[in-house]
Order: C-alpha cells, then sequence, then structure tokens
C-alpha cells in the first residue's frame, strides 16, 4: 500500500476530475454539439501530448505492427465510447445511464484482466468492489430519480451497460502495449486515430457553431477538457493502472458519481440527500480496503 499511495491517489483525482466534469460540460454543450464538443477535446488534446512526449520521451515513434492495435484502441475507446455515451443518455434516463455506464465497469475490468495481465481476483478485491459497489448505487438512486426498468428505457440502458464492457476492454487493451511503451506514448498514439475517426461524426453539426456564443464560461470548458479531463487525467489514470493493476485501478472509478453529485450542488444548486452522503462514505471503505492489500497478485511486473 505504502509504495503504490501516489497512485492510489491519482486515481482518486482523476476520478474526481471526470466527476466534476459533468458539471463543467454543460457549459460547453450551450455552444457545441455533443459530438463536436468530444471532438473538440480529444483533437486539441492531442498535440499537446505529443508535444510533452517528444520533450520527455525524445522520440514519438511506436513498431508499425502496433499502429492497428492503437487504432482499434482509439476507436472503441474513444470514438465508440464517446457516441454511445452520447446515445445513452438520449435513450434512457440519466440515473439509469450513471449506474449501469459506471457500475460494471470495474467488475467487467476484473472479470476479463486475466485474458490481458496476470491479475487475478482476489477476495479483498472482491470484498471491497463489493462494498463500494452498494455506496455507488446509494448515491445514484438515493437521488431524486431512481432507476427505471420501462421497456422504453431499454435500448438506453443496453447502450449504457456495453459502456461499461467496451470501456473496461479498452482499458485492459492498452496493459499489454505498455509493457512496451510509456502510458503517454500509449495514450497519444489511441487519442490521435480515435480524434481521426471521430471527425466524419461530427460533419454535420459545424455549420451551427458560432463564434459570438464563446463566452468565458465556453472557453473555460474547454480549457477544463483539454488539459485536465483529457491530456492529465489520461495519461495519470494509465500511469496508476500501469503500477497497481487494471482490475484494481478501475474500481476507483467510483469516485466519479461522488464527485459529479457534489459539482452539480456546488455549480448547479442540486440537493444532496443522506443517501448520496452514506454511499460517499462507503465507497472510501471499499476503495481504501481495496488499497490496503499487502501482497499484489501479479505475476509479471509492468513496466511503464
Amino acid at each position: 500500500m505504502k509504495s503504490n499511495s501516489v497512485y492510489y491517489l491519482a486515481l482518486i483525482l482523476v476520478s474526481v476530475i471526470w466527476g466534476v466534469n459533468f458539471g463543467i460540460s454543460r457549459f460547453g454543450m450551450e455552444v457545441f454539439t455533443p459530438e463536436i464538443f468530444a471532438f473538440f477535446r480529444f483533437g486539441l488534446a492531442v498535440p499537446i501530448l505529443f508535444a510533452v512526449l517528444k520533450w520527455t520521451e525524445g522520440s514519438m515513434k511506436v513498431d508499425k505492427r502496433d499502429l492497428l492495435k492503437l487504432a482499434l484502441i482509439g476507436f472503441f475507446g474513444v470514438t465508440v465510447l464517446e457516441i454511445l455515451v452520447m446515445y445513452s443518455i438520449k435513450y434512457t434516463t440519466l440515473a439509469n445511464a450513471s449506474l449501469l455506464n459506471v457500475a460494471p465497469w470495474p467488475i467487467f475490468a476484473a472479470l476479463f484482466a486475466p485474458f490481458f495481465t496476470k491479475e487475478v481476483m482476489t477476495p479483498r478485491l472482491a470484498i471491497g468492489g463489493l462494498v463500494a459497489l452498494i455506496g455507488v448505487v446509494l448515491i445514484i438512486l438515493g437521488g431524486s430519480n431512481g432507476f427505471d426498468f420501462s421497456s422504453e428505457y431499454m435500448l438506453g440502458n443496453i447502450l449504457a451497460l456495453s459502456i461499461s464492457l467496451i470501456g473496461a476492454l479498452f482499458n485492459l487493451a492498452c496493459m499489454p502495449l505498455m509493457k512496451k511503451y510509456s502510458p503517454l506514448r500509449v495514450s497519444s498514439w489511441y487519442m490521435l486515430f480515435g480524434t481521426i475517426l471521430m471527425f466524419p461524426i461530427t460533419l454535420g453539426g459545424w455549420h451551427a457553431v458560432q463564434m459570438t456564443d464563446f463566452t468565458i464560461s465556453v472557453w473555460g470548458a474547454i480549457a477544463y477538457n483539454v488539459v485536465l479531463c483529457t491530456v492529465a487525467a489520461f495519461v495519470l489514470w494509465n500511469l496508476s493502472m500501469n503500477k497497481v493493476g487494471a482490475a484494481k485501478a478501475n474500481f476507483y472509478r467510483y469516485f466519479v458519481p461522488a464527485s459529479a453529485t457534489v459539482t452539480g450542488a456546488l455549480f448547479f444548486n442540486e440537493q444532496i440527500f443522506v443517501a448520496q452522503i452514506a454511499g460517499g462514505l462507503v465507497i472510501v471503505l471499499g476503495l481504501a480496503f481495496i488499497a490496503m492489500e499487502k501482497k499484489p497478485k501479479i505475476a509479471v511486473e509492468l513496466g511503464s
């Protein structure tokens, strides 16, 4: 725990950054369609990532045989996931989307981790993850809107659940490449491919973008998404995930709904309920229990 504490703290920080972004992004949506805003987010982040990569590592190259892998990871992890997020919210309730998007993701990551790494599901990981999952359910369902099983939301529910599965596989697929390259290099390349493949989806919405609508809040939302939510967050997440293991790391996504709830209260006067406060405390307990594991069950140390 002591040697990896900085990486656990980084995972928490990234989850908080992503959670806050649920509120921050609302300002950007005043000007952009969701797909164009996502394209701005990743498109502006890519040159920054490659500039930092060149500055810190002196080279930006990857082997030609790895380009297809990186392109596939970028397609599913950036392009497809962004589309699914947009349409899951469109076809189901926010509570449904939040629960099905966030809650199963770490579970899928833990289940499929053995196919990509040497990680195994330990009793501590299973117990801590279950406790944290209960906290997530309390936060999401403890709000003003509960989970709705109506058939009219079935498509959106399936899309939201698929986000968890694809997202977990996306994270795991990065792990073998991070044995060979740094997390920064892997992030830069898959984000480049994901952004390029996202561009055709934006073609129908550019005519509606007006520069006169770019307020300070909009510029702030863009800067937050590019610098913190994408460049810093993705690199920090991949670096930390590479150190502690994908199965453990993904359970720290459970801080996302907690920080999103707090952001809604601070910026949009949304009410926080007692059940949600209790859920936040339960998440902390579950993840602290996971982080206290003394003997990591990873047979091969992953290089950075």
